[in-house]
């Protein structure tokens, strides 16, 4: 079925949900047949290496109509990912992903013309490695032949509205890398494969190109957007994906599946389908051949109508489906049969087992020119008042995580990648990066980070990270020693969100490492919670600097503040020392707690916290923010900040739509304001000056200033939302101000380009907009701005968000959401959020520019806000790593920094001598209009490291499984120019030149400084 015809009883995945089928139909597992019988039928085709010349032979006369066998695994979604590889817990949902493999194979043995695709390596490889020498080497000849084919090949079929395009290129590569060392270039999927995530980002398509691929197939797509491209012959085409990067660098090829990627009705043969076998027994009364041959040449004739070629597919699997592989297999064997031999009586239907790539290669050759795409897929709707925009802020505590855990696995990644071998095995054990690396790629999956897994699968999820931190924390004690020379006991304090460090706040004395993941020194102001003292901080020099103990009003607790300037690419060290007898100054502090504000006549004194660059006001009577001035460039905005909240909705009688994991419709247009009034308390030290305000009881914001800082930090709380009086609540923080905006505003695409938007408009439909609020809501990775021309207004997220801009001068972001209905789905249970998803603790950081130069205020700060320092303690007083070397306390693992419009994506361990390096050109063409950010860029890589020299550099695509100067891919004729051909490849590590958007991976074989 589907998406645009969905019951309300199916399951997010679009397979037919089969009352009783979970619980009541068990495939056994099939055995494997004896190895003659195995090498018999793989000597059958000629061993060809895999690839396009593997592929079946078609008709070019006739409606040539592929049938694509294939399984939807989701790396967890209503099981956990290791009750979904197991089998367990099939009461929830029958599916035993090992099982499934199992069958597959045998299957494929039996018949030489079977063809299969798989697509999730977190589950290939975990059965891969399971596997007897003798079943992989049956496994290798069947991916040789093109029998079983890999699609899309990432770790899992990552979302692409939650996702950063960093942890997306990090889950491919994590994939990729494994079909290549397993397969060789046979295993190299061709095609990307997105069957099943909820709407599709530009940023992905252009991920895709730079990756390699040919083409890109995916399922879901808005139904008012489907009809009209099914009227236009439009449902395949040439995606240019990047405004920046040359034709056809980010161009791809995209199809849109007919049927989302669920076999057509009446021919699902699934131990979870409930549809007839073929009866081809004339004498049988259940015989049913001849009127299914009909069916399908009917189908397959209309299915066809809506294509250029004399091409279709049909998906022949859905959601955890051939688990009895022989079920499928031999209704389809039969299928084949029965509708060619109907070519004897004239008919122009050719059916064949085959695969997206085979596909694609044959409309490669039809020689056809085709239409370009330049905007998105968003927001996705199945229906009217079904906006798939809720789950952009689902789980905005899981979000949250995700985008932590990202962070701290760059730095893990680098320290291993500065320190060398020494970091996996050293004084504190065996250190590892891959747990975490392969945690974080699970949490890429489109029912993770997404939010809209079930609620025992979300902690699972939560489990994998926090699993994951450990051999990190390992590696980065190991790595920092050897760096620094001095073994310390480090202390990694993961709370600090709530303000809790066991070592700050009971030793007198300790050390604090600040470690910079990015190419540029940064100046990060440093908070631990400690006690009621004061502290005397000195820096690597042993100078002493400012610092001070702030006392937080909402908790009585205190924090120690200090400034750290921090190396690019490295670290400081900072000791803490306890002043004994001291107890830190009263702060200047002004409470306004009055609740009836309107009889309360304000103070003379202006409520106002300033620095250098940044002043905010905010009203005497409400405690609301009412203004930002820019100081540095005279610019002054009134803007008015508060937090609403929309009524979710169960259902009326329009329809019977509720909001859920998945879906956002609020019963109105209108939200409801949190409060007209905030209790405030006003501090202000020489080191930060903050607002207090208290909303509610469980809405409470930080307005935040620190020295030097040209953005205006806004820290907001919310939670538990209470729900005892039966309404559901989806919260948000808006900005309104007077600004002409005229219907647009701009989201950024994964965290990479930046998208225009406009209000109930779609670029390529005229739309029937049916949920004025929910349909004009589109994924907020990392900013979202709004600009009369002259001044923009730019909201920067610290995880992914929903926002929108629904009306003039005004932007909106959903912080949280708790809900008391399903969605229809398929989770079936409503996003309730206990325990630790109740409390959201998150920051927005909000600039004001100028429209030419925004750019690069919030380009940067992005950056920062992404890759932050992270902090690590230690009692001091540790022994030396070298006997005859002094320990240091400032180190850079760069001799000269990175211009910045660059970008150090990444830096990791590839192999005992080698390295892989990225480096992104992070501005896009035009967008610094005042200074040449977004010029090209040329470095040189020969000396640009001081803990290694590259002794050999390779560059490849963008996932490292291709060497980028034998890479190639199809070529396309879109109907907008201008193509541009190749420019010749040579690299020259002396002239690295980076061209705006541009991201160059390269594999460095290095040797470490001080190795014997």
């Amino acid at each position: 079925m589907g998406a645009e015809a969905r019951p309300l009883g199916v399951r997010a995945g679009g397979a037919r949900d089969v009352p009783g089928s979970w619980t009541n139909s068990r495939a056994l597992r099939p055995q494997l047949p004896p190895l003659s019988f195995i090498l018999l039928f793989l000597a059958a085709p000629s061993a060809r290496a895999a690839g396009y010349e593997t592929c079946p032979t078609v008709q070019p006369d006739m409606l040539n109509v592929h049938l694509v066998a294939h399984t939807h695994d989701d790396v967890g979604w209503l099981k956990t990912v290791d009750q979904y590889f197991y089998g367990i817990n099939n009461n929830i949902q029958h599916a035993g992903v090992q099982y499934i493999l199992d069958s597959v194979i045998s299957s494929l043995l039996a018949e030489p013309t079977r063809r299969f695709i798989y697509v999730e390596m977190a589950f290939f490889s975990r059965w891969w490695n399971q596997q007897t020498n003798a079943t992989q080497d049956v496994v290798r000849n069947l991916v040789r032949q093109g029998r079983l084919e890999f699609a899309n090949g990432g770790w899992v079929m990552n979302d692409e509205a939650a996702t950063h395009y960093g942890a997306i290129i990090d889950q491919m590569t994590l994939g990729l890398r494994f079909l290549e060392d397993t397969f060789g270039k046979n295993g190299r999927p061709r095609v990307a494969w997105h069957i099943d995530p909820f709407g599709h980002s530009r940023e992905q398509a252009s991920l895709f190109a730079q990756m390699g691929f040919d083409g890109f197939f995916f399922g879901r797509l808005d139904y008012q957007d489907k009809w009209e491209r099914e009227k236009k012959l439009e449902m395949e085409q040439v995606w240019r994906a990047s405004a920046s990067l040359k034709p056809p660098a980010a161009d791809l090829f995209t199809s849109v599946l007919p049927n989302m990627y669920n076999p057509p009705s009446n021919l699902c043969w699934d131990v979870l389908c409930a549809d007839k076998p073929i009866v081809d027994d004339p004498r049988s009364p259940e015989y049913n051949a001849k009127g299914l041959v009909d069916y399908f040449l009917q189908l397959a004739t209309a299915q066809g109508k809506f294509y250029r070629t004399n091409h279709t597919v049909m998906t022949m699997g859905s959601d955890f489906q051939y688990e009895n592989a022989n079920m499928w297999f031999k209704n389809l064997d039969k299928l084949i049969q029965l509708v060619n031999a109907q070519q004897a009586n004239g008919s122009r239907v050719n059916v064949l087992y085959s695969t997206p790539a085979c596909y694609l290669w044959e409309l490669n050759k039809a020689n056809v020119t085709w239409s370009v795409k330049q905007d998105d897929f968003f927001p996705y709707a199945d229906g009217p008042h079904m906006f798939w925009t809720g789950f952009f802020s689902s789980r905005p505590a899981l979000k949250r995580y995700e985008r932590l855990s990202y962070n701290f696995l760059q730095v893990c990644n680098q320290l291993e990648a500065l320190a060398g071998p020494a970091a996996n095995v050293g004084p504190y054990g065996s250190g590892d990066s891959a747990p975490l690396n392969e945690a974080m790629a699970v949490l890429q999956h489109h029912d993770a980070v997404s939010g809209t897994s079930k609620q025992h699968v979300a902690n699972d999820y939560a489990r994998q990270l926090a699993a994951g931190w450990g051999p990190c924390e390992v590696l980065m004690s190991n790595a920092l020693a050897r760096l620094s020379g001095s073994k310390e006991e480090f202390a990694f304090c993961r709370n600090l969100n709530i303000s809790l460090c066991p070592l700050s706040q009971t030793e007198k004395r300790f050390q604090v490492t600040i470690y910079n993941p990015l190419g540029r020194k940064v100046n990060w102001m440093v908070r631990l919670p400690v006690n009621k003292h004061v502290f005397l901080v000195k820096d690597p020099s042993g100078t002493v600097v400012p610092s001070d103990v702030v006392t937080m009003p909402s908790s009585d607790s205190q924090e120690l503040l200090f400034s750290a300037s921090v190396p690019a690419l490295g670290f400081s060290i900072y000791s803490v020392t306890q002043v004994p007898g001291r107890s830190p100054k009263a702060h200047n502090t002004w409470p306004r707690l009055q609740k009836h504000f309107s009889r309360f006549k304000p103070s003379s004194r202006v409520l106002t916290i300033q620095n250098k660059y940044i002043l905010a006001r905010f009203d005497p009577y409400t405690g609301l923010l009412v203004e930002i001035k820019n100081l540095e460039q005279n610019l002054q905005l009134p803007v008015r900040q508060a937090f609403y909240w929309y009524n979710a909705s169960t259902g009326n009688t329009l329809s019977t739509q509720a909001s859920g994991a998945y879906i956002f419709r609020p019963n109105g247009q209108q939200p409801l304001l949190m409060s007209h009034w905030a209790q405030t308390r006003l501090v202000k030290t020489d080191l930060v000056q903050e607002v207090h305000q208290n909303f509610s009881a469980w809405c409470s914001q930080v307005v935040r200033l620190y020295p030097g800082q040209r953005h205006l930090e806004l820290e907001w709380t919310v939670g538990p939302i209470p729900v005892g009086d039966g309404w559901g609540k989806e919260v948000i923080s808006r900005f309104d101000t007077g600004l002409e905006t005229e219907g647009y505003f701009f989201t950024d695409s994964n965290g990479r380009e930046i998208l225009k938007r406009r209000r109930n408009y779609r670029p390529t439909w005229k739309l029937n907009q049916t949920e004025p609020v929910a349909g004009n809501y589109y994924p907020v990775n990392s900013r979202i701005y709004i600009t009369d021309g002259n001044v923009q207004l730019t909201v920067l997220t610290d995880r992914s968000q929903g926002g929108s801009s629904l009306r003039d001068g005004s932007i909106e972001l959903m912080v949280h959401r708790r809900l008391l209905k399903d969605d229809a789905r398929g989770v079936g249970e409503p996003l309730l959020e206990p325990e630790s998803g109740l409390w959201v603790r998150g920051r927005h950081l909000v600039l004001l520019d100028k429209a030419q130069t925004a750019a690069v205020g919030h380009r940067l700060q992005a950056e920062k806000e992404l890759l932050a320092p992270q902090v690590v303690l230690a009692r001091g007083g540790g022994t030396p790593y070298f006997l005859d070397v002094a320990p240091r306390k400032q180190f850079s693992g760069l001799r000269r920094e990175l211009p910045r419009n660059v970008h150090l994506l990444t830096l990791a361990r590839w192999g005992p001598e080698m390295l892989l390096l990225r480096l992104e050109h992070q501005f896009a063409v035009g967008e610094d209009m005042s200074g040449n950010l977004s010029s090209p860029v040329t470095l040189d890589l020969r000396d640009m490291f001081s803990a290694f020299t590259i002794t050999d550099l390779k560059e490849t695509t963008l996932a490292a499984n291709q060497l980028r100067a034998s890479a190639s891919r199809l070529q396309w004729t879109p109907k907008r120019g201008p193509i541009l051909k190749p420019s010749p490849f040579w690299l020259d590590p002396a002239r690295i030149t980076l061209q705006p958007m541009e991201i160059r991976t390269f594999l460095a074989t290095v040797q470490w400084e001080n190795d014997d």
